[in-house]
């Protein structure tokens, strides 16, 4: 395990605008290093050329590449194309123009999804490509494949040190609460909230609530990959987790008690569950020295703190 050192660096966090980039930027404000961004409004990252212009006119040093298009079940399921496509370029285009501008060290964020539906629980990071994919959010799922296969090649073609990490699901700060492309917990703070100010007897929660879901705070993702940045240099993507799971059920009634949302929570069994359980293995993060500062609890606290401040 080799050091690589922040201090004195340029670093630019590519997708800094999302919940995952946002954190990473806070977290970089504790290191001895310069901080840069681009917004979408000057740069549009699927376009090769002006990617490569503007990398090769800021030079960084290092790169953390936060920036995808993501969504859950039913943007993924309406949008395929966007999905697949926007990711590809994305993560291509960042990637390329990093070797090309001869970028010291780069972190490509994945996203659990990458692994097999039916593997083997707890998910280690040897279970990629071992078996199919979970339909629903499949296109996702195979862009992120390709970017830690295009990682990997660099490293291995021209001996770049550019790494992977697969954080688990993700909420916090700055998180997706819009009802049609969010996440299950953004999504279930809104419902629990909504339902409480308008004094509703019932929210509804999609599928059985019986799949089991592991989640880990966007702060506490964002430390584990500086930690990564500074102490992994490696072609095997590494999992980033909390290391435990609960049912979605189970979920829905403690976003309640800290909404303090009193109705009932039915069930839509119309809707589909998705995979059944997704738990990942964070042994091999851990035996590096690094685990998460967050609980559950609090950070969801936190996160609805925010939620009623921006939204509510």
């Amino acid at each position: 395990m080799s050091a690589y050192t922040l201090a004195g660096k340029r670093v630019w966090v590519a997708g800094h605008r999302g919940m995952v980039g946002s954190a990473v930027v806070r977290r970089l404000e504790r290191e001895d290093c310069e901080v840069v961004t681009v917004s979408r409004s000057e740069i549009d990252l699927r376009d090769q050329s002006a990617c490569r212009q503007w990398v090769s006119e800021v030079k960084p040093d290092a790169v953390i590449l936060a920036a995808a298009k993501v969504g859950g079940i039913l943007a993924n399921d309406l949008q395929p194309a966007e999905f697949l496509y926007d990711n590809l370029m994305i993560e291509s285009n960042i990637i390329d123009a990093s070797h090309r501008s001869d970028v010291e060290k780069l972190l490509f964020l994945g996203s659990s999804c990458i692994y097999p539906k039916f593997a083997e629980q707890p998910i280690r990071e040897e279970s990629l490509l071992t078996g199919s994919l979970e339909p629903t959010n499949e296109w996702y799922a195979i862009a992120k494949i390709a970017g830690i296969k295009l990682a990997q090649s660099y490293r291995k073609q021209y001996g770049r040190d550019y790494i992977s990490a697969m954080p688990t699901n993700l909420y916090g700060t700055g998180d997706n609460f819009d009802l049609k492309s969010s996440h299950v917990l953004p999504a279930l703070l809104r419902k629990a909230h909504e339902g409480k100010i308008r004094g509703e007897k019932e929210i509804v929660l999609w599928g059985t609530g019986s799949p089991r879901r592991e989640f880990l705070h966007a702060d506490d993702c964002a430390d584990a990959l500086v930690f990564l940045m500074k102490n992994y240099s490696g072609e095997t993507h590494v999992n980033v987790g909390s290391g435990s799971d609960l049912p979605i059920l189970e979920l829905a009634k403690l976003v309640c008690r800290i909404v303090g949302y009193e109705g009932e929570i039915t069930n839509d069994l119309s809707k589909p569950d998705g995979t059944p359980r997704k738990l990942m293995s964070a042994d091999k993060l851990r035996s590096m020295g690094w685990e998460p500062s967050i609980s559950l609890e609090d950070g969801i606290r936190s996160t609805y703190e925010w939620f009623v401040k921006h939204h509510g």
